[in-house]
């Protein structure tokens, strides 16, 4: 990609692969499952030419970042731990960056502001709206509860069984199935039917704004390591509810504008809507400025409109500068 450069870091015990590119303040840009910093490039390009420095790094456990070898150490401390030195290495005369964050980018960017919102400007947040904590329920067993054990977020927790499921579809054809799919509904991986399909080998039709190209880029990059560091999220959904315990009740302090799409499965899903537009949200985000809604948007919504994706965020950090 033109103008990008790579380095790796040593941060908080690994080494991590960042993307930068563009001179100024920072802007954070954090990737989801199941992506790469590249989801990213559209923005990258945009922000860097508008006076802003890009920094997209790989996470913890994808692309040519370390994947520790224990589900144990994909925590939401180990991931912000990492994002805390990423700034201290690349940002160290900035008191304060702006962040942007996308599916389980999203969630780790509310982590840190949750965390340590001394070092946050303002949030840019896609597709995945702060949820605050609730004592009563452990995450996944609740998700089984409403979805059953076929919803993917259950599946994801079976280590090994999932991994050798993808393995066997390819990752091509994984990334295909994942970033084409605009069905609002519960995602579900019946076991041992891949993406529910009438056959395996038919073929998926590729949306407008995605290439085959891309598709290579991060199935390449996925079949280095497998998706087991980028399952690891989710088999801590349970785990972080536990380590969070002294945050229950607390709020995001820091300004917040959030963007979805309206086909987005997850904006879709229970109690989503009335939760982000009934007065739930604002009530844990009290700085919350703005929430977007864009119609006929689906999940990844910075690569399929990029366009107004770099217009939205540049017009609310500007604010800022």
């Amino acid at each position: 990609m033109e103008g990008i450069e790579h380095k790796t870091i040593k941060v908080n015990g690994i080494n991590m692969h960042v993307a930068e590119k563009g001179q100024g303040p920072v802007i954070l840009f954090l990737h989801g499952f199941p992506e790469l910093w590249y989801c990213w490039r559209h923005q990258m390009h945009a922000l860097a030419s508008l006076g802003y420095r890009a920094v997209a790094p790989d996470l913890r456990g994808f692309g040519d970042t370390d994947a520790p070898a224990e589900a144990s150490s994909y925590t939401c401390l180990h991931v912000v731990g990492d994002l805390i030195a990423l700034l201290d290495a690349v940002a160290a005369d900035q008191e304060k960056v702006f962040v942007v964050g996308h599916d389980w980018g999203a969630v780790i960017a509310w982590h840190l502001c949750l965390f340590r919102p001394d070092r946050v400007k303002a949030l840019v947040n896609l597709s995945v709206a702060f949820t605050p904590r609730n004592p009563q329920y452990k995450p996944v067993p609740a998700l089984k509860a409403v979805y059953g054990g076929d919803y993917y977020m259950c599946r994801f927790q079976e280590e090994g069984d999932i991994e050798d499921e993808l393995a066997s579809l390819g990752c091509a054809r994984v990334m295909k199935e994942f970033l084409s799919n605009r069905n609002p509904g519960p995602l579900m991986l019946p076991k041992g039917k891949g993406f529910g399909n009438a056959s395996p080998d038919a073929p998926v039709t590729l949306p407008s704004w995605l290439s085959e190209d891309d598709i290579h880029y991060y199935a390449s990059n996925f079949e280095k390591k497998g998706f087991t560091g980028a399952l690891n999220y989710f088999r801590n959904l349970d785990r972080n509810w536990e380590l969070t315990a002294p945050w229950t009740g607390a709020k995001i302090l820091v300004p917040v504008k959030f963007i979805v799409g309206d086909q987005d499965l997850v904006y879709n899903s229970m109690g989503a809507k009335d939760y982000i537009h009934k007065g739930g949200f604002k009530k844990y985000v009290p700085l919350l400025e703005e929430v977007v809604v864009m119609e006929g948007v689906a999940h990844f919504i910075n690569e399929e409109r990029p366009e107004e994706i770099n217009q939205h965020i540049y017009d609310f950090f500007k604010k800022f500068d």
